[in-house]
């Protein structure tokens, strides 16, 4: 029986790490390619689109591709804890991770501004979590701070090794499609995650030699420090994945999108949660922030569709909807509770 080993086995010889690394791995990556049939119809202009839904990692994020390399580094150089600042599912993630390694995790959360779903999966997976009084640009800047003065591994997305894990999503794509797409649409929030696409695709183009796919960012109106051109001190988003006002790889996503001739848009939290029903609709339960990519894609449709017209449109979705599932309940109408009888039951599916 073949069994699928983790991304540092599938894709060591792309990867910057050293060959006596061992990986500490959930088996992540290898996550589906699944075509939008019913929502590329909808949208026309012989638009096809397909979701990478990177959901369906092991801790339920993409972040688990970037953990792994993170991880299995830090434990090859000796180290015994590993710390986060986080929105919730680099917290799941890297408590995960040292779990499987045997090491011992800390994050450090905003409070009220985490998922249920993703502090729950910190909690579980036995991270020690400190919540405090302030935004996740705060809560990084103290783990940096923490990092200079005691021997712990700081795993977010400034880590290089993050970068090496996370882009072995643009193989699995090209892989997948034997080419690469036209465009790949993703959520903007700490910007790493866009910034680890484009080394891979980059990367996997020179051996390759396909034509490179135009990048489009999305982040949220009230979280846009890319679009407005500074940080947001408060950033405010139903997306709670992508509520960053201080992005730490910020520069080098706007050189990543400029450099793919693509471009860092903004949408409204309601294209968000319309995005995420219409993506819903199609069997793929996101949460909010997921669904920026989709939202974005249709708002460039409806402002300039002639640069995604007969275009092969890849959209990350990064985190699957049980990480945030609060959206659905609060607006969710609780059921009628009906007679356990057939006349009653009859009644009811055939709406007599």
């Amino acid at each position: 029986m073949k069994i699928y080993a983790g991304i540092i086995n599938q894709y060591r010889d792309y990867l910057n790490l050293d060959c006596k690394i061992q990986p500490i791995t959930l088996s992540e990556g290898n996550t589906p390619l699944i075509p939008l049939d019913r929502i590329s119809k909808q949208i026309g202009r012989g638009a096809r689109l397909w979701v990478k839904f990177e959901g369906l990692n092991p801790t339920g994020s993409f972040k688990d591709r970037g953990m792994t390399t993170a991880v299995s580094e830090a434990a090859y150089r000796g180290a015994n804890t590993v710390i986060c600042a986080s929105t919730g599912n680099t917290a799941a993630s890297a408590a995960a991770y040292a779990a499987r390694a045997g090491m011992r995790s800390i994050v450090i959360i905003p409070a009220g501004n985490v998922a249920a779903g993703k502090l729950a999966g910190a909690i579980a997976y036995g991270a020690e979590v400190i919540q405090i009084d302030g935004s996740f640009d705060d809560a990084l800047t103290m783990v940096l701070k923490i990092s200079q003065k005691y021997p712990v591994a700081v795993v977010n997305s400034l880590n290089p090794f993050r970068l090496e894990g996370q882009k072995t999503s643009a193989f699995e794509i090209c892989d997948d499609l034997g080419h690469f797409p036209d465009w790949l649409a993703l959520p903007v929030g700490n910007a790493g995650n866009i910034t680890s696409y484009w080394m891979g695709f980059k990367q996997y183009q020179k051996t390759n030699r396909y034509a490179l796919p135009r990048l489009l960012g999305v982040q949220a109106s009230g979280a846009a420090p890319l679009v407005v051109g500074k940080p947001v001190d408060h950033p405010e988003t139903i997306a709670t994945a992508i509520r960053i006002g201080k992005p730490a790889r910020g520069e080098e996503a706007l050189s990543a999108a400029s450099e793919s001739n693509g471009k860092i848009i903004a949408v409204s939290d309601d294209e968000i949660l319309s995005a995420q029903k219409m993506l819903a609709n199609e069997g793929i339960w996101v949460e909010p922030a997921s669904a920026a990519g989709l939202a974005g894609i249709i708002n460039q449709f409806q402002v300039n569709d002639r640069e995604f017209k007969d275009k092969e449109i890849v959209i990350i979705c990064t985190g699957h909807g049980l990480k945030d599932p609060d959206v659905i309940t609060h607006a969710f109408e609780k059921p009628r509770i009906y007679q356990a009888d057939m006349a009653a039951l009859e009644e009811v599916i055939l709406n007599v």
